[in-house]
């Protein structure tokens, strides 16, 4: 792979500017077979933020994740990276300017974790920057805390250390773009905050990450923007307490919810609304009334 990466020869990105436009997508649309998973999308992901991919199962987060990763092709409209469409650059070139981490993380031979994070280096192969092949890694690793099992093999591993691992791959390429998809799924509470807390300090040092996320707590504590996906297309674009209205989130979702503030940081809280019966610990003449209408949601929100 390093020797792939190296034959060509590539630009190497500069850093890019506070709130530079690093992916794009313009009247993006996708269709996988029949179906339109992607209608009409405009977003913009910039230098210096963390923007949260949220909504439903098959709204078209991944869909979206991938179109903007140059995995899916656009069937009409047009997606850029760097300025530049997705087609216009090489695959060593992209590779230097985003890194993608996908759902799921697999691999066929027992390479050890040390040696899979290093991967993520390969495009950096017959550049200067080659030099912090080793540094990178040792960050990497000691990031997703996964130094303690550099010698492991990949395939020995649990289902969250796999995705730590794949983080840590993802980081070690250094791209200033990052792609995200359902990082936290497979990890504890301490590690999801960890993902997080990461691509926090990736905005902060100027890179882009777009992360999906199904956990809107998350989202409201460490994005700064958050496009909620909905039937392919965005219904909100915007900061989690602008966009994390109770209304908007029981349509997407359709199940009634309420929206509170916490009590300290006063991010935004959703919580679902659930019916007297399903609260461990309460008797009925305890429960609010939790109906739709009378918890300030429409009834036809809630179907």
């Amino acid at each position: 792979m390093t020797r792939l990466f190296a034959r060509g020869r590539r630009t190497v990105p500069p850093r890019p500017a506070p709130g530079a436009a690093l992916a794009e997508a313009v009247d993006l649309h996708v269709r996988l077979g029949r179906r339109e998973v992607l209608a009409g999308i405009e977003l913009t992901a910039r230098a210096g933020e963390v923007l949260a991919l949220v909504g439903p199962n098959g709204a078209g987060k991944s869909t979206l994740l991938g179109a903007l990763a140059a995995d899916l092709p656009a069937s009409s409209g047009e997606v850029r990276v760097d300025g530049r469409p997705v087609g216009d650059w090489s695959a060593p070139d992209l590779a230097l300017r985003r890194s993608v981490l996908p759902q799921s993380a697999s691999l066929s031979f027992p390479f050890p974790v040390e040696d899979v994070v290093r991967m993520g280096r390969a495009p950096w192969a017959g550049t200067p920057f080659a030099e912090a092949d080793e540094e990178a890694v040792a960050t990497a690793m000691a990031a997703a805390e996964v130094t303690a099992f550099a010698a492991r093999p990949f395939s020995a591993l649990s289902g969250g250390e796999r995705a730590r691992v794949a983080l840590a791959r993802v980081l070690a390429q250094r791209a200033p773009l990052l792609l995200l998809d359902e990082p936290t799924a497979a990890l504890d509470l301490h590690h999801q905050e960890l993902v997080l807390r990461v691509c926090r300090e990736r905005a902060a040092a100027g890179d882009a990450v777009v992360v999906v996320l199904h956990d809107l707590g998350l989202a409201a504590a460490y994005a700064d923007r958050a496009a909620v996906l909905h039937d392919g297309r965005i219904a909100a674009d915007g900061p989690p307490a602008e966009v994390f209205e109770d209304v908007l989130l029981s349509r997407v979702y359709r199940q009634p919810v309420e929206v509170l503030p916490h009590p300290r940081t006063g991010a935004p809280l959703v919580v679902p609304v659930r019916a007297a019966d399903h609260t461990p610990g309460r008797t009925p003449d305890q429960a609010p009334d939790c109906a739709p209408e009378r918890a300030g949601i429409p009834g036809g929100l809630a179907s």
